[in-house]
C-alpha cells in the first residue's frame, strides 16, 4: 500500500476538519453555547461559485476581512478536493490581506490566524502551525478552529500527549465533524477500531452537506479497509461517492477494496477516475499496474508522481517513493530531513524502511519498532518490521510480525502481501 495514499486520511482530516472550523462567526469569540453563523460567501455545494462571489464582493469591498478570511478557507478547500498545491499560495495571499484588516479592538482578524495555522498544516510547517494556533488561542480561546490545528499539529510533530489533551479541549467545547474525526484518528493509532469506527459513525450522523457525508463515509472506508475488511469498506466507500460523485479519495478506496476482491477491471477504472481528478493516487494505482505486470503503464504512472514533486516537494512522499521504486540511498536523505521536522509514526517507519531497503537493517530497527509500538494496528508497520527482522536473521521475530500485518490486512498492498506470504511459506 502506497504511503502517500496512506497520508490522506490525515491530511484530509487536517484539511476539512480545518476548512469546516476555521469558518466559524467571523467577528467575536464562539462560545460553547453559541451556535456557528453562516460564513460568509461560503456554499459547499458550489465552491466555484461561492469562490466567484466572495471575488465579486471583494472587488467592491477591498476591505472586508471576513471575505477575504472566507476565501482563504475556500482556496484551501480546493485544494483538499483537487490536490492542487496552488491553492494553497492563493489561500495565503487572501489570508493575508484578511490581516491587514484589524477587528475593532485592534487584534487581527481570528479567522485568518486560523486559517494561516490551517494552511502551515497542509503544507506540512507544523511547527509553524503550532505557533499561528497559540497566537489565536491568546486572542481568542473559545475559538475551537484553533484545537484543531494544534492537534493535527501536534500528531504529525510525534506529540501524541499534547494532541490528546487538546483534542479533548476541542471535544469538550465543541463537539462535533471534525473533533470526532480527529478522535477516531486517535483512537486508531491506540489500536483501537471499535471506539474509532463509533465516533466516525457519531460524524456521519451529524446533519450537514454531502461533502462533509462523504468525508465521514470515505474515512469509514479507511477504517474497514485497513482493518481487512475490504467488503465492508467498498460499501462504505460506495456510500461516499452516492453523496458525492467527485469524491476522489472515496474513488481510490474503491478501486483498492474492488482489487482485492479479485474486481480488477473495475478497480482499473476507477483508479484511473480518481487519478484523473486527484493526481496523489498516481502511486497506488502504478503499484497495481505493476503487480498486474503493466510495467509501462506503472513507469507513466510514476513519472506523473515525480513530475509533481518537481513543483511540490514533500520529503516524506519522495522518501517513500524512491525506497519503493527508486534510489534508496536518496530515500534515505529525504526522510532524515523529514525526521528532524517532526518524529510522527508515519516517518519513523518510512525512515526505518528506507535504511533497510539500503542495506542498514541495524539502524532501521529502532524506528521500525517505534513506528510499531505508537502506530496502532497497522499492517505495513508490522510487515516492515517483520522484513527487518528478517534480513536481521531474528527469524522467530520475522515470522511474528509477518503473520500480525496479515491478520490485520491481508491485502495491505499488491506486493507487499505476497512478499510476507512468501517469506513465511519459506522453512524455519
Amino acid at each position: 500500500m502506497s504511503r502517500v495514499r496512506r497520508l490522506l486520511p490525515l491530511l484530509g482530516c487536517v484539511l476539512l476538519g480545518g476548512v469546516l472550523l476555521t469558518l466559524y462567526a467571523p467577528g467575536g469569540l464562539l462560545r460553547r453555547d453559541e451556535p456557528p453563523p453562516t460564513p460568509v460567501g461560503w456554499s459547499p455545494y458550489d465552491l466555484a461559485g461561492s469562490i466567484e462571489a466572495a471575488q465579486t464582493h471583494l472587488r467592491r469591498h477591498p476591505d472586508d476581512a471576513a471575505v477575504w478570511a472566507s476565501l482563504g478557507n475556500m482556496y484551501l478547500e480546493q485544494a483538499r478536493r483537487t490536490t492542487d498545491a496552488a491553492y494553497y499560495d492563493k489561500a495565503q495571499g487572501a489570508f493575508e490581506r484578511s490581516l491587514r484588516r484589524p477587528t475593532g479592538d485592534g487584534e487581527p482578524y481570528i479567522d485568518a490566524v486560523i486559517g494561516m495555522g490551517a494552511l502551515a498544516n497542509a503544507r506540512h510547517d507544523f511547527a509553524g502551525a503550532v505557533g499561528w494556533a497559540e497566537r489565536a488561542r491568546k486572542a481568542a480561546p473559545f475559538r475551537w478552529a484553533l484545537y484543531g490545528v494544534l492537534t493535527d499539529a501536534h500528531l504529525e510533530l510525534g506529540q501524541y500527549e499534547q494532541a490528546e489533551t487538546t483534542l479533548r479541549r476541542m471535544l469538550n467545547g465543541r463537539p462535533d465533524l471534525a473533533s470526532f474525526t480527529r478522535a477516531a484518528r486517535l483512537e486508531h493509532l491506540r489500536g483501537r477500531p471499535g471506539p474509532a469506527r463509533d465516533l466516525l459513525r457519531r460524524a456521519c450522523a451529524i446533519p450537514g452537506d454531502p461533502t462533509e457525508y462523504a468525508f465521514c463515509q470515505g474515512q469509514l472506508g479507511e477504517l474497514a479497509w485497513n482493518n481487512g475488511d475490504p467488503r465492508t469498506a467498498l460499501a462504505a466507500y460506495t456510500q461516499a461517492l452516492a453523496a458525492d460523485p467527485e469524491h476522489a479519495p472515496a474513488r481510490a478506496g474503491k478501486a483498492r477494496a474492488e482489487a482485492a476482491l479479485g474486481n480488477t477491471d473495475q478497480a482499473l477504472r476507477d483508479y484511473a477516475t480518481a487519478v484523473a481528478r486527484a493526481p496523489s493516487f498516481v502511486v497506488e494505482y502504478g503499484e497495481l499496474l505493476e503487480h498486474l505486470g503493466d510495467e509501462d503503464g506503472a513507469r507513466r504512472q510514476y513519472a506523473v508522481f515525480t513530475a509533481q514533486q518537481k513543483l511540490n516537494a514533500d520529503n516524506l512522499a519522495m522518501g517513500t517513493f524512491e525506497a519503493n521504486h527508486g534510489n534508496a540511498d536518496t530515500a534515505v536523505r529525504y526522510l532524515k530531513a523529514e525526521w528532524k521536522r517532526r518524529r510522527s509514526v508515519e516517518v519513523a517507519d518510512a525512515l526505518g524502511w528506507a535504511l533497510h531497503r539500503a542495506g542498514h537493517s541495524a539502524e532501521a530497527a529502532a524506528y521500525a519498532v517505534r513506528a510499531d509500538a505508537l502506530g496502532g494496528r497497522n499492517a505495513l508497520f508490522a510487515y516492515h518490521r517483520g522484513e527487518i527482522e528478517h534480513a536481521l536473521g531474528h527469524s522467530a521475530a520475522a515470522r511474528t510480525h509477518l503473520t500480525r500485518a496479515l491478520s490485520i490486512n491481508p491485502h495491505f498492498s499488491p506486493a507487499g502481501a505476497a512478499r510476507a506470504r512468501a517469506l513465511l511459506a519459506e522453512k524455519p
